[in-house]
């Protein structure tokens, strides 16, 4: 199973490198969360810096896939409410594999952590929707007009780990 604190400073999938967030990255994090075309946030003013920093540490986790240097898309997730709190990846970079590591490396995260069944919200009809259907989550109930949540549960039985490879791009 995946283990946060042994993640190597940086882990290649080809060109690309995984590594832990820092506080170093909430500019570049931030700046990709707002510049994304689907699931914009209503009033960006709503997530802070100090969120960000906050969810760097006890309740959260955070990874950044890095290409010479850019930060191409991070993830963050919480512990003490099972769930992704953010996966986005910087408009352009789609397709390249980089959601699906980063969601994997927060499963594994969440799954080691004790968490039995985990939970993303994002907004309908959205390819994000489709990404989580596609990587193997359930869809569940709405919450307000736009926003859909999803599940996934802790595999069980022997060999029924998440995968701690980094996935082929897809």
């Amino acid at each position: 199973m995946f283990r946060a604190d042994a993640l190597p400073a940086e882990r290649g999938t080809g060109a690309l490198r995984f590594r832990n967030a820092s506080a170093d990255d909430i500019a570049a994090m931030s700046e990709i969360r707002l510049s994304v075309q689907e699931n914009v946030l209503s009033d960006p003013a709503r997530v802070t810096h100090q969120m960000y920093l906050d969810y760097l540490d006890a309740p959260g986790h955070a990874w950044v896939c890095c290409d010479d240097g850019q930060i191409l898309g991070f993830a963050y997730a919480i512990a003490r409410d099972a769930s992704i709190w953010a996966l986005f990846v910087r408009p352009g970079h789609e397709g390249r594999g980089i959601g699906k590591e980063l969601l994997r490396l927060a499963v594994n995260w969440l799954f080691e952590q004790g968490c039995q069944e985990l939970h993303v919200s994002t907004t309908v009809d959205t390819r994000a929707e489709r990404f989580y259907r596609a990587q193997g989550w359930t869809r569940g109930e709405m919450s307000g007009e736009l926003e859909v949540r999803y599940r996934l549960r802790r595999p069980v039985g022997p060999g029924s780990t998440v995968a701690t490879e980094p996935s082929q791009p897809g």
